[in-house]
């Protein structure tokens, strides 16, 4: 597999904080990478920098070949980013929502309204196209925070714990449709404070705490390095002794 993006000790400080720390990390393309680890670790921060939201300090990023801070303007139409905070407009439609932000990337005219329904239909609102998005429930704004990030059709699609705060029902949803724009060729980073979503969409883990990774693999590799015997240990536990961490602290 080809490499689709890495970063070299990338790093950021506000005065003398470090929040990420000399962060090496390689994703490959199709994989599922996910990133675990405690309020304060630097995930979101991290996720800031590989989407050029916010400047690193030090180091960089490197996006399908290309060095992104120096490219992103030509970059960004391969990626998508569905924040932690949602990225709607209240006061606008389903589908206004979604062409707003589709037509950032020069998608115009027949195509744009294609891909309008095309997003609304594969998160499950295209029945609900016309209606406001201040009517909708929180996991119904969530899944149209993601239709407004794939409507440009990325390469990369980032997940920032896009199911907090939401019902079980829209949450199965909202996985369900990660592992389907991973089977159709999406690359995905995932972050989130689930243990479980983590361990059943990542192909890849790595686990970051204190701005730094401290382990990277499989769920399979990350248990192999607490414990030889991994039939009764799980990723909570490697966790956990990794971190000094339990799950419920973050």
């Amino acid at each position: 597999m080809s490499i689709i993006l890495k970063t070299t000790d990338l790093t950021k400080k506000y005065g003398n904080k470090v929040v990420v720390d000399n962060l090496n990390i390689s994703i490959e393309k199709g994989e599922v990478f996910g990133l675990l680890g405690p309020n304060g670790a630097g995930k979101s921060t991290t996720m800031n920098m590989i989407t050029g939201i916010v400047k690193p300090t030090l180091g960089g990023v490197e996006f399908m070949g290309e060095d992104f801070m120096k490219k992103r303007k030509s970059l960004m139409d391969k990626l998508g980013y569905i924040p932690q905070e949602l990225a709607i407009h209240e006061n606008l439609k389903a589908w206004e929502n979604v062409e707003l932000f589709t037509s950032l990337y020069g998608i115009k005219g027949s195509k744009l309204k294609q891909r309008i329904d095309e997003s609304l239909e594969y998160v499950g609102l295209l029945d609900r196209r016309n209606d406001f998005a201040k009517t909708f429930s929180g996991g119904m704004k969530r899944r149209l925070n993601i239709a407004c990030a794939i409507g440009h059709h990325p390469d990369l699609l980032v997940f920032d714990e896009p199911t907090v705060g939401i019902d079980p029902q829209s949450r199965n949803f909202i996985l369900d449709k990660i592992k389907e724009s991973n089977r159709k060729g999406a690359t995905i980073i995932y972050t989130s404070h689930y243990m479980e979503e983590v361990e059943a969409l990542c192909t890849k883990i790595a686990i970051m705490d204190n701005g730094k990774v401290i382990a990277t693999g499989t769920s399979e590799e990350l248990k192999k390095m607490v414990k030889d015997d991994i039939s009764d240990i799980t990723l909570e536990e490697v966790f956990l002794t990794m971190t000094g961490k339990k799950l419920r602290d973050y």
